[in-house]
């Protein structure tokens, strides 16, 4: 797990440590001194702590224009045990909401599992964004993962599903994945 780090193909245009709108701002990174750990395995020193000790993230791009940001996550998703859904929300989303940011990209490829519990951060998080036109996607989420996240209907809530399990999204650039997002939406509404 220590070699798997976040997208880094995107520093030359965005860095939340240097954003003073992110909460991530000012954080110094090591590329050297692995310190964190899920269980008993130490992560990439590049992903972020969030309050979650299972699941980590890492704020790759916030276009404030636009309003949308692109988040992604690491690690295990329990809503049951850690209350996982309410560290995002409250850590990451509910800070760079305040910053006119209604569209939430978020990558799940390295979302190992998910553990669900309720909705609730889910609706709220929907309730606080479609007010604005806004909207939170999950793209590449793991089978067994989306199978979970199912069971309490997220798909209320949130986009997900196959649409957006087939977007190949790391050759592309932020906009390009903004934009990907938007047609499949328009595909599919």
């Amino acid at each position: 797990m220590h070699d798997i780090e976040p997208h880094y193909r995107w520093r030359d245009q965005y860095i939340a440590a240097q954003d003073d709108r992110s909460p991530f701002y000012g954080r110094q990174y090591s590329e050297f001194q692995y310190s964190q750990k899920i269980y008993n395995y130490f992560l990439h020193p590049q992903w972020d702590y969030i309050g979650s000790p299972t699941l980590y993230a890492k704020m790759l791009y916030a276009d404030y224009h636009e309003g949308y940001v692109i988040i992604e996550l690491f690690g295990e998703w329990n809503d049951c045990i850690n209350n996982d859904v309410m560290y995002l929300k409250r850590e990451i989303i509910d800070h760079i909401a305040k910053h006119e940011i209604t569209k939430f990209i978020i990558l799940c490829d390295n979302v190992l599992t998910f553990h669900c519990d309720d909705d609730c951060y889910y609706e709220e998080w929907y309730d606080d964004v479609k007010e604005e036109d806004g909207w939170v996607c999950f793209i590449n989420t793991r089978e067994h993962v989306l199978d979970e996240m199912n069971q309490i209907y997220l798909k209320n809530y949130i986009m997900l599903g196959d649409e957006y399990n087939e977007l190949i999204w790391q050759n592309l650039k932020p906009g390009g994945i903004y934009q990907a997002v938007q047609n499949i939406m328009s595909e599919y509404a």
